[in-house]
């Protein structure tokens, strides 16, 4: 015999009472979006001051020196970002990896664009697991857009084995993924825990990878080398690479790397909290506008420093700019996970092997991707800029 009672409570509000507005909705959040947008106005203002003052009085010079005659620029000071015109789109180190990182970071960019797109529109956190199993399915249905931005950035960087790379492209982002949850998977049903995976999961995921995944890249791959694999650079490359000269110390690729990631973090530092305790803790995220908007502020924030640290690079007359605004983009994974480190031992109270591995190992994956993903978008914003000032400079 059971007893039931009417609710005033409409059936598309039930979830409500789970909700905490006074923890996610709480002044200092609001605080830090409104901090973060501020840095983001006053980081754009600097950077398009700097670079317009600093680029108008580049482009003065170099015409000026046109004018004169060979004698008088054989005894000018040359020196500044176009003296490397003649290396600065030449192919990068181990371009195949690269490009494959490049369009493995477009895919979870555009992956992160439509599921919080999705979030906020459905309401996913009412569901347990709706919110992953969209995110595998968004994932599988974009592997045209690695394949892509993969096999055309490959291509016009001279790349010929591009079955290779499309394959490493397809499975970098699931083998990492895969690899973490089956390694914590054997310690789960060793403790027999209930968060221990199914085979028949596993099995799944494979297929899907398999015949999914990976036949998606393969159409954006072609696509992507029919389409735009033609290396049409403003300048022409030259037959034998520039030497690099001595620069000082903060000039150096491995400073700006490290130097890089630190204006990214800040940016989503507040933001990370709030995800972490909702992801880690009893708390239940459903402010995915702010979320929304985060990811706007640092894809700016990332654009903006990944600009300025390619153009001081590029006037120390280092050309190496592919890796080192890819890098320095992603530098912003090493402050996120070393903020994780923070947040296990003095914002959880878990212990033990399993909870351990469990947290580092998910937040390992969830560090790379954001990695990736900063990487890629910093690399495209500066590769826009790098073609633009090329394109507006006289070269002989």
């Amino acid at each position: 015999m059971s007893f039931s009672s009417k609710s005033d409570v409409k059936f598309e509000d039930r979830f409500d009472k789970y909700l905490d507005p006074s923890f996610f909705q709480h002044r200092i959040h609001w605080f830090s979006i409104f901090n973060s947008f501020m840095m983001v106005i006053f980081l754009v203002g600097l950077v398009s001051m700097i670079l317009m003052r600093t680029l108008r009085k580049d482009y003065a010079r170099y015409s000026k020196e046109e004018e004169m005659d060979d004698m008088d620029r054989d005894l000018g000071d040359e020196y500044g970002w176009k003296q490397v015109h003649g290396d600065v789109f030449r192919p990068s180190s181990h371009p195949l990896i690269f490009s494959s990182l490049i369009g493995s970071g477009c895919q979870i960019f555009a992956v992160s664009l439509i599921v919080i797109v999705v979030a906020m529109i459905e309401d996913l956190y009412t569901e347990r697991g709706s919110m992953l199993s969209t995110a595998i399915f968004v994932y599988a249905a974009t592997s045209p857009v690695n394949g892509y931005f993969g096999g055309s950035l490959y291509a016009r960087q001279g790349g010929r084995r591009w079955i290779k790379q499309m394959f490493i492209g397809a499975f970098l982002i699931p083998a990492m993924v895969c690899g973490t949850a089956f390694f914590i998977n054997f310690i789960a049903i060793y403790y027999h825990a209930s968060r221990a995976i199914p085979f028949g999961t596993m099995v799944a995921v494979c297929c899907i990878c398999f015949f999914v995944i990976l036949p998606l890249n393969l159409v954006g791959t072609i696509l992507g080398r029919n389409l735009s694999g033609q290396p049409n650079f403003p300048c022409r490359v030259n037959a034998v690479p520039r030497p690099i000269p001595e620069k000082k110390w903060f000039m150096e690729p491995a400073v700006i790397v490290c130097l890089g990631g630190i204006l990214p973090f800040g940016s989503i530092f507040i933001e990370m909290y709030f995800i972490f305790t909702s992801f880690w803790a009893y708390k239940i995220y459903y402010v995915y506008g702010f979320m929304m908007l985060v990811l706007v502020i640092l894809c700016i924030v990332t654009v903006c420093v990944t600009i300025v640290c390619t153009y001081f690079l590029l006037n120390a007359e280092d050309y190496r700019w592919q890796w080192t605004s890819f890098l320095s983009a992603a530098s912003t994974a090493i402050y996120v996970y070393m903020y994780s480190f923070y947040y296990y031992f003095f914002k959880t109270k878990m212990y033990g092997l399993f909870q351990t591995s469990f947290y580092f190992g998910y937040m390992a994956v969830f560090s790379t991707a954001l990695g990736i993903m900063c990487g890629a978008i910093g690399y495209m914003g500066t590769s826009a800029f790098v073609r633009k000032i090329y394109t507006n400079v006289k070269i002989d």
